[in-house]
C-alpha cells in the first residue's frame, strides 16, 4: 500500500525564543536523518492549508478566530515573536506552519481512506496540548484530534483511535475526546510531568480513555508491555475504521525534557505492535502526526525508524 509524507517549509520558519526547545531545527533534523528513506519509500507533498471548518471541527470558532486574529495581528504585521502563554509562542509564520500542520492531518486522512496505506506528517509546532479553547504546550491546533473527528465527518468512520506514545499526556486531544464515544484516546506518558493530567483513572464520559502512566526512569521493555497487554487490547476492542497516531519521540533516554528510557528501537518495535493492530481491525490505515522530541540526533533517529515500520506495513 501507499505511504504519504507530507510537509512544508513552514515547519522550519516557525520561531521560538532562543534556546526554546521547541526549535526550527526539529524539522531540519528529521529530513536530514529520513531523507534516503523519504525518497525511496514515500510520496511527498505539499502540507496544505486547514480550512476554517476543518479546525472548528475540534476548536470552538471563538478561539480559532481569536487565535487567528491575534497572529495576524501580533505576529504577522509586526514580525515579531507573540507569547501566548508561559511556554507557547508564534511568529510571523507561525500561522501558516499551525494551519498546515492540521491541514496536512487532513490531507493524509484523504490518501488513506481513499487509497488505503498509510500517512506522516513532518510538521511543527505540535498539536496535542491544544484544547478545544486554548493554545498551550507549544501547540496551537490539536492536529491528531482534527483528523480523527474529520475522518468521521467526511468519510463516515464510526470510531476514530489516536494512539499517543509522546512523554507529555495529550490534554487536548482527551479534553476534545472526552464525551464522544466514538473517539478513543490511549497514551502512554511519564507522570508527574507536565500538563498534569492523565492518570489511569481518567477515562472519559464513556470509557474512551485509555491513560497508563510511568514514573521517571522506566524503558522500553516496560513500556512496550504496557501497550502490548493494555492499551493496544483496549483499543482493538473499540474496533476503530481508523488509527491516528500522535508521534512523540521525547520518551527517548536522551531527550532533555522528559525522563523515560525509551531508544530508536523502541519505538521501532511500538510501531510495529500499532502496525499490526491496525492491520487487524483498519485494513492498515495510519495517519501519524509529529508531536515532541527535542533531542536533535534522537529524534532523527526515532522518527526514521516510526517511518521505516510505517513503510512496510
Amino acid at each position: 500500500m501507499s505511504a504519504l509524507f507530507v510537509t512544508d517549509d513552514s515547519a522550519s520558519r516557525h520561531q521560538t525564543p532562543h534556546g526554546h526547545p521547541e526549535q526550527p531545527l526539529r524539522h531540519s533534523a528529521i529530513m536530514s536523518a529520513c531523507a534516503a528513506h523519504i525518497q525511496e519509500k514515500w510520496t511527498k507533498r505539499q502540507a496544505p492549508e486547514a480550512s476554517y471548518e476543518q479546525l472548528c471541527l475540534i476548536h470552538s470558532p471563538a478561539y480559532v478566530e481569536t487565535l487567528m486574529h491575534e497572529l495576524q495581528i501580533k505576529a504577522i504585521s509586526t514580525e515579531r515573536l507573540h507569547q501566548i502563554d508561559g511556554d507557547t509562542f508564534a511568529g510571523p509564520d507561525s500561522l501558516d506552519a499551525a494551519l498546515r500542520g492540521a491541514g496536512g492531518a487532513c490531507a493524509l486522512v484523504d490518501h488513506v481512506m481513499g487509497n488505503g496505506g498509510v500517512g506522516f506528517s513532518a510538521m511543527r509546532p505540535p498539536g496535542h496540548h491544544a484544547e478545544p479553547d486554548r493554545a498551550m504546550g507549544f501547540c496551537l491546533f490539536s492536529s491528531a484530534a482534527i483528523a480523527a473527528r474529520y475522518a468521521q465527518t467526511e468519510y463516515g468512520a464510526e470510531r476514530v483511535a489516536v494512539l499517543d506514545f509522546d512523554v507529555h499526556q495529550g490534554n487536548g486531544t482527551q479534553a476534545a475526546f472526552w464525551d464522544q464515544p466514538d473517539l478513543l484516546y490511549a497514551s502512554s506518558h511519564q507522570m508527574p510531568l507536565y500538563p498534569g493530567t492523565g492518570a489511569a483513572n481518567e477515562r472519559g464520559a464513556h470509557d474512551n480513555i485509555f491513560n497508563l502512566p510511568f514514573a521517571k526512569g522506566k524503558g522500553g521493555a516496560e513500556i512496550l508491555s504496557g501497550w502490548r497487554e493494555q492499551l493496544l487490547p483496549a483499543i482493538a476492542d473499540g474496533h476503530p475504521d481508523l488509527i491516528v497516531i500522535s508521534a512523540g519521540f521525547d520518551a527517548h533516554e536522551d531527550d532533555p525534557l522528559g525522563g523515560l528510557k525509551m531508544t530508536a528501537d523502541d519505538f521501532y518495535a511500538l510501531t510495529r505492535a500499532i502496525s499490526e493492530l491496525a492491520a487487524g481491525c483498519c485494513g492498515g490505515r495510519i495517519v501519524s502526526v509529529l508531536e515532541g522530541g527535542y533531542e536533535l540526533n534522537a529524534l532523527g533517529a526515532s522518527v526514521l525508524a516510526h517511518l521505516q515500520v510505517l513503510a512496510e506495513s
